[in-house]
């Protein structure tokens, strides 16, 4: 019982850490521009292969796992920038147009990447595969009685470290600031001479950096660290998920969603679903996870229509 507590306890951190780089992309978006947008999966899933073409000889190079992460980043960043110009920023004020245009985009985008890639399933490596070569390491790691991975703590970590940089940009800088009062007031920003499609712009900018690392970390380090093109949907569920209970276009919403929903799906993973298949004569594999987050999440919209931190938006938190 101890090592299945202690099990939740760290799986269930490591499960929320990348949650939390997930979920806050997209609630930034939404909080800058209220735009629901449901290409972040399809942007996850083309920073995973992004990372794949260039981390692998796949591509004809292969380039440091960290410098692929970065291409993989930045390179998504501005396609997310082109596509909010050319299609998001037409229909911005209809929230039904921006539905259809960015659910559209998204099925575009993955047969698009079945164009290129296939659908077959491919491998990720992890980013810090060459790094635990150089250490002598096996990717293997037991702490206290629960076995993981480097690869999984690590990629939490980093995720935690991107969210705090997040975190201090929108809180220290001037265009964090400038962001937080969009978010606050849209046309007392625009009175104030603030270039409303510019910074919009920019959050769908750092918005798919962030899914993209995403896919990376998640993918590569979860999973059996393999992506194919169909892999969005399950990103963008969760994503949506968490964002809807922690309130959407809330930074600490996501981040306190990510937890709740990383360890209700762990403990269900890890303690209730294995006693249902052995007790119960349920089928293994079966799991209420995905039914519980969403149970979960109704039962907190029926308490709080507006999720756990019920305003607009509380970039400023």
């Amino acid at each position: 019982m101890i090592e299945l507590v202690e099990s939740i306890i760290i799986h269930g951190a490591i499960t929320s850490g990348m949650y939390a780089l997930l979920a806050v992309g997209f609630s930034m978006i939404y909080g800058v521009t209220e735009i629901t947008n449901l290409t972040h999966g399809c942007l996850f899933m083309i920073g995973s292969y992004v990372y794949f073409f260039f981390a692998t000889p796949y591509g004809g190079i292969q380039l440091d796992p960290f410098l692929a992460l970065l291409i993989a980043g930045v390179s998504v960043a501005i396609l997310a920038s082109v596509i909010y110009r050319l299609s998001l920023d037409p229909v911005v004020e209809d929230p039904l147009s921006v539905m259809v245009v960015t659910l559209s985009l998204a099925m575009i985008l993955q047969e698009s990447t079945i164009l290129i890639f296939r659908s077959y399933r491919r491998r990720v490596p992890s980013i810090w595969e060459g790094a635990l070569e150089m250490l002598g390491k096996e990717d293997f790691l037991v702490i206290g009685s629960v076995k993981t991975t480097y690869s999984r703590v690590l990629s939490a970590l980093f995720a935690l470290v991107l969210f705090a940089v997040l975190l201090i940009f929108i809180e220290r800088t001037k265009i964090g600031r400038a962001m937080r009062a969009l978010s606050q007031d849209r046309e007392v920003a625009m009175l104030m001479g603030t270039n409303v499609k510019r910074l919009s712009m920019l959050a769908m900018a750092i918005s798919a950096l962030f899914a993209a690392v995403a896919g990376v970390l998640i993918t590569s380090a979860t999973g059996g660290g393999v992506t194919y093109p169909q892999i969005w949907t399950g990103p963008l569920f969760m994503a949506f998920a968490i964002v809807v209970l922690g309130g959407l276009g809330s930074i600490k919403g996501a981040f306190v969603g990510s937890f709740i929903f990383g360890y209700i799906e762990n403990i269900f993973t890890l303690g209730i679903d294995p006693f249902m298949s052995e007790f119960m004569n349920v089928p293994k594999g079966a799991t209420l996870s995905t039914a519980v987050i969403m149970g979960t999440m109704l039962v907190v919209l029926i308490i709080r229509p507006k999720g756990l931190f019920g305003k607009r938006v509380e970039l400023e938190d």
